[in-house]
């Protein structure tokens, strides 16, 4: 499991909550001015997520106001390159670093310098968000380029490079349990692709990153793209290919480094949604060919041969066995 840890201050007293609070932002981002409407009893909750010197950490809070001045810097300055997920529940983010002010709701993003003033608030919402910390001077970009551009600005978090990164967030807020130590460095280096290519996207700047972190970045879009229309039975790698830009010989070159191929990726991933779909009791009554069909399979037949090969047994045999062990009392 990833290094984690999690507080919710309302198991402390209510007259030590916004003095904790404070502390914790100083220890995991830097130190900042902080005000609240409710600090006499400020309910706030976080998970604490390290993958190497990467800090993730989902984050509620009520209505707050976070300063980092001129001042505090000089006290510290980490280094940091923070970012901020807006999820469902929070109210607009206000965010304000040199002349950059913009509101950022749920499903956006947004990037602040530690290493610079700012100013983060919410008037009368509460904040529900991940925040993402790394290290400003790893980021695979030249060391020359200037982030005055994009910190502070609202950048979309449902398209291109926003959407990619989003969705790796959220997926490991919710199965860190899935991750061991041994996948720290790997992890890491995807977050450091992803968000070097979400500023290099908001910069327009995307030839500044390294021809490695591209061809990472491309492999991460790719297998997004396949997970989100493996329904479609047209997918194919010429189709893939031909979605992201690129000749189908050089998407094969790329997963060919990965150790696999796109038709295998795509059969596999067909293969394990359709598996989980006849496990679960909730669709006993969905006949086979639908689940085989809504899983991109275009005929029957078809999907019982691969789906044999796979598992040494029918697809039929396999739902019956797997519904009746849910069924089974438990001793």
């Amino acid at each position: 499991m990833l290094s984690a840890g999690r507080f919710r201050t309302d198991t402390i007293p209510r007259s030590d909550r916004f003095a904790y609070w404070h502390k914790y932002m100083a220890d995991v981002v830097a130190p900042m001015e902080i005000s609240s409407p409710h600090a006499a009893d400020f309910r706030a909750g976080y998970r604490l997520l390290r993958i190497e010197d990467a800090v993730l950490w989902p984050t509620q809070a009520p209505a707050s106001r976070y300063r980092r001045t001129p001042r505090l810097i000089r006290q510290s300055d980490p280094g940091l390159l923070h970012m901020t997920l807006v999820r469902p529940g929070s109210g607009p983010i206000q965010v304000e670093q040199g002349r950059v002010h913009s509101a950022v709701a749920p499903h956006d993003v947004y990037f602040i310098d530690t290493s610079k003033p700012y100013e983060v608030a919410t008037v009368d919402a509460p904040i529900n968000g991940i925040g993402l910390d790394l290290p400003r001077s790893q980021l695979p970009l030249p060391p020359s380029t200037s982030l005055d551009a994009v910190v502070g600005r609202r950048l979309s978090g449902r398209h291109g490079f926003g959407a990619l990164i989003s969705q790796v967030l959220l997926h490991l807020v919710d199965q860190a349990e899935a991750y061991g130590p041994a996948d720290g460095p790997r992890l890491h280096r995807v977050l450091l692709d992803l968000t070097a290519g979400l500023l290099a996207e908001g910069l327009d700047q995307e030839p500044a990153l390294s021809p490695e972190a591209r061809s990472r970045n491309l492999v991460l879009a790719v297998r997004s793209f396949i997970g989100g229309n493996l329904h479609d039975p047209r997918l194919t790698p010429a189709a893939v290919a031909a979605a992201h830009h690129i000749s189908t010989r050089h998407l094969h070159r790329l997963f060919q480094q990965e150790g696999t191929t796109v038709a295998a990726l795509i059969r596999n991933r067909r293969l394990e949604r359709a598996r989980r779909e006849l496990a679960d009791p909730g669709l006993a009554d969905t006949p086979v060919h639908a689940i085989a069909a809504r899983c991109g399979f275009g005929s029957p037949a078809h999907f019982s041969r691969v789906f044999r090969a796979a598992h040494g047994m029918s697809p039929s045999d396999y739902r019956y066995g797997e519904i009746r062990a849910s069924n089974e009392p438990s001793n």
